[in-house]
Order: C-alpha cells, then structure tokens, then sequence
C-alpha cells in the first residue's frame, strides 16, 4: 500500500489558550471528591437541592408549541421572531409604554446576552468610533468582546472596597473625564460581579454626567427581575434614561430570567433619534448578523414570546421569578446570619447590602485559594460567590470555611 505523503504540522505555532476561568471552577468542581464540595462560581440558578431549575411556566409553554404541530423549522429571520423582539422590548420599557411600538427604536433576537454584545460591538466599531468605558470591575467577559471587536475599552471606578458598595462620587468624576461622545456600558441592575447598584438617586446623578458629557448610554440587561421580583424596579435606570430623552443601546438576556441559558435567547435594542435613522440603523446590523450567524434559533424565542405576549402565563412568569428572587435574598440573609452568629471578624453587611445572583465577599486572593483547596467551595478568584450555589443544606458548612480562612490565612 503507498504511504500517504506526511504533511507539515500547519498549526505547530498554536498555543494553548489559558482555560476560562469560569468554566474551570466547573471543570474541577465536577471532579472534586469531597462530598462537602460546594460550587458557588457557577451564574445559572440552583435550586434548594443545588440542581438547575426549569421555570414551570416555561414546561407549560414548551408544550404548547411542541403540541402545536404546524409550526415548522424553516429559518428565523435575520432580526428573529417579531413577537419574541415585541415581548422583549415589554419587559424592557414595559408592557403598556409606547416604545413597545415606537419606530424609532430597533429591535433583533440575538443568541443571548453575550451574542447580542458581540454584534453591538461590531456596530459600534464600525459606525460609532471611540473608547467604551465599562466599570471596574466589569463581568469578565466584557474586556474580551471589545477588545476583540476592536474597540478601545477604558475604565470607570464602580466598587469600593472599603465599604464594598458603590464609588459614586469616583464613578461620576471619571465619566465627568470622559471625551465627548464616548460610550460608557451601564448594568441595568444585578451588577456583575459585584452585585452592587445604584440607588434611584445615583442613577439620576449618572444620567446627569452622561447628558453632560455627551457620553452614549449602553445598557446590559442580563437580570432585569432577577435582583426586586420586579420588572419595573429592577428596569429602573434604563427608564430614566428613557424617559428624559436618551438615546441609548440595550443587550438583553433571557438566560437568568426564564432559565433559557442552554437555548441562548436575547435581543439588541437601539433608541435612536427618530425613524429614518432607526431604519438605517436596522439594515446596518443585519448585514453584521447575516455575516455572522445569519439567523437566530426558534425554540427559545418561540417559548419567551408566547409567554410574553400571554397576560395569563406572563403573571405565571412572573410569580415564579419572584419566588427565585426570594429564594436568593432568603439565603444571602441565612449566609450572613451564620457568619454573624460564628463570630467571623469583619463586618458581613454587605451579603445582604448586595443584590442579584452575586456577592462580593471581600475575601482576599490567599483566602479563596484556601477555600477551593482546603474546604473545596469553588469561587471565583476575586472573592465573587454565586449567591445561588448557597442553600440550606450547606450554609453552615460555608460559614465554618470563610471563618477559617479569615481567621488563619
């Protein structure tokens, strides 16, 4: 038999990239023996028992349109299902407010949050140059869209350490520094990571930099009711910007929201300053998403549109995602609770000052390294614990942990 001819190594120049830090801690965390491990790193809901939890609504509605046997499978629009971008654009301004109709304002489905950041980082580079100002810190994989995309990230001070609550006064300088007409990336609640926002008052301070400054407001939605229960509450901010005139760009997910992390259902919204403007904007961005992934995929959107849409399932909704909001500010005080009671040196108000998914716990870099390896409770290295991988089963035993780095290391 010939022998084939051996090729030169084409990719001998490749190096093996640095794992993800997050998927890591899963990675380990899944071959850890310790019948005591805990993973509080990963951001996706646990139930009580540390399992992934389906909203019922959301079986309800997925057997709806797996029951309803015309639908087909042909492909999505560039812009995806218009009732999905409908529903989506309700949550965001709310249901009965006439941006849900508004032609200026420009709606597609996205592959979640993070794909709807991608493609606004693409339009942004391309029709909008100059620095995007994000917090620090920022969720970990904002730097990394950006700076791939091309665009010139600079830094805004957000946490402080010393009271682990906002910098506003820092943060207002900074944006106040800011050159005219940068973008500066806002959480619209849940900050991630430190779980940290701001109140009613300091959104209206921010919203008076940004106007000032001419600075462009972009929103990240990831967990609009997963921080109050509350769609209006938690939307807040974005509707104050909203309603004094701001143009403004949104990334909006439904992962946390609705439990769809797996069927990455999200949506891009652009604000702009009037319809001309919003039909260009439109033809620009689905030119980047036909480019990219061409279309987004059905199931998702199809289960958040008909819930979305259906006054019935939306109250069913959101039921549910208060009793999750509530499960998670339940154990952020049973967390504390435990560390005060033990005794932990510090002052632990801020598991409960905090809200949304994360904590930031304030442990030093040597104190997380002791937690995973000593008392296997995974964690990010920055001290942020997912708030959700706590539960009334383990509480205690994570409590005993952080007294014994705190105390000892």
């Amino acid at each position: 038999m010939q022998k084939l001819a051996v090729l030169n190594n084409q990719f001998a120049h490749v190096a093996t990239a640095p794992p993800d830090a997050i998927l890591n801690l899963t990675t380990a965390f899944a071959a850890d023996k310790n019948p005591n491990k805990c993973n509080l790193g990963v951001g996706a809901y646990r139930d009580d028992n540390g399992k992934p939890f389906v909203f019922p609504v959301i079986r309800k509605a997925e057997k709806q349109i797996c029951d309803n046997h015309a639908l087909d499978k042909e492909y999505s629009p560039i812009d995806g299902l218009q009732d999905f971008n409908k529903g989506a654009r309700g949550v965001i301004f709310g249901f009965d407010h006439p941006m849900v109709n508004d032609k200026r304002v420009v709606t597609l489905q996205t592959l979640s949050g993070t794909g709807a950041l991608r493609v606004v980082a693409d339009f942004l580079k391309n029709f909008r140059p100059g620095p995007l100002y994000m917090s620090k810190p920022t969720w970990g994989n904002h730097n990394a869209i950006f700076t791939k995309a091309g665009i010139e990230t600079r830094g805004y001070r957000y946490f402080k350490p010393s009271t682990r609550g906002l910098d506003i006064d820092g943060m207002c300088e900074d944006l106040a520094k800011a050159p005219a007409g940068s973008a500066v990336l806002l959480h619209t609640c849940a900050h991630n990571p430190t779980g940290v926002d701001p109140t009613k008052e300091e959104w209206k301070r921010i919203f008076e930099v940004c106007k000032k400054n001419q600075l462009y407001p972009f929103f990240d939605t990831a967990y609009q009711g997963f921080t109050s229960g509350n769609l209006d509450e938690d939307g807040w901010g974005l509707r104050y910007f909203i309603e004094n005139g701001m143009e403004m760009i949104i990334a909006q997910s439904f992962a946390k929201v609705m439990g769809l992390y797996g069927e990455r259902t999200g949506a891009l919204h652009v604000v702009c300053h009037d319809d001309k403007t919003a039909a260009a904007v439109l033809s620009q961005i689905k030119i980047l998403v036909r480019t990219n992934y061409s279309s987004p995929p059905k199931h998702g959107a199809r289960i958040a549109s008909l819930i979305l849409n259906d006054p019935k399932l939306r109250a069913e909704w959101l039921g549910e995602l208060q009793m999750v909001t509530k499960r998670m500010n339940d154990m952020r005080a049973a967390l504390r609770k435990e560390l005060e009671q033990s005794g932990v040196k510090g002052d632990w108000s801020h598991i409960t000052t905090q809200i949304g998914m994360f904590s930031f716990t304030g442990l030093t870099n040597a104190q997380v390294t002791q937690m995973v390896k000593k008392h296997s409770i995974y964690m990010t290295q920055d001290g942020r614990i997912s708030v959700c991988g706590v539960n009334t089963k383990n509480v205690k035993y994570i409590a005993a942990a952080i007294k014994d780095v705190v105390t000892n290391y």
